[in-house]
């Protein structure tokens, strides 16, 4: 048995409006395999984007980066977590966001000896 709700019109308006206002959480963040240890570091201009992208690709077999998909095929997808290693503040003006991630992924990377 399942209990179906039905929301109004003006409640899935409310949440569509609440969707797009949501500001993005830039930030840098880690794949990381449970069954060897590895983790790969990343940056994203939006968290929540990047992980459902990341898993969608992952889940696809389309992944870019043949190392992590291959762990991923071997070991499945209940071996990997995304963990965001480090949050940037929201409001970093836009100018500056892409270099701000791209320093920090780097020094992220260069933390795990990647």
């Amino acid at each position: 048995y399942h209990e179906v709700i039905m929301i109004g019109k003006s409640e899935r308006k409310e949440a569509a409006r609440e969707f797009k206002e949501r500001k993005p959480s830039p930030g840098i963040y880690a794949l990381r395999c449970a069954a060897t240890g590895r983790r790969w570091v990343d940056s994203a201009p939006n968290l929540v984007a990047a992980q459902n992208s990341q898993f969608f690709q992952l889940r696809q077999r389309l992944h870019r980066n043949k190392e992590l998909q291959a762990e991923w095929n071997a070991h499945g997808e209940a071996s990997f977590t995304f963990e965001v290693l480090e949050a940037i503040p929201a409001d970093t003006p836009f100018l500056n966001l892409r270099d701000l991630l791209k320093e920090r992924k780097l020094a992220w990377s260069a933390e795990s000896g990647l």
